[in-house]
């Protein structure tokens, strides 16, 4: 739950700067939030989510 939450507020953050910059307008900016909202709601959000947390996993585990 902690990992998707800051990974949402990661990408929120990402899209606001986006948005602001002048980078992506709000019209692809609204596609973007849509796909992702009915992406969450298919089959794939399983294998999706488990993907991410396993990159978070390797990406801890790695020593600096």
């Amino acid at each position: 739950m902690a990992i998707s939450l800051s990974v949402v507020l990661l990408l929120a953050i990402v899209l606001i700067v986006m948005i602001r910059g002048k980078s992506l307008k709000a019209g692809p900016a609204i596609v973007a939030i849509l796909f992702g909202f009915f992406l969450a709601s298919t089959g794939m959000a399983p294998s999706i989510t488990k993907f991410l947390n396993s990159l978070a996993d390797s990406i801890n585990s790695i020593n600096f």
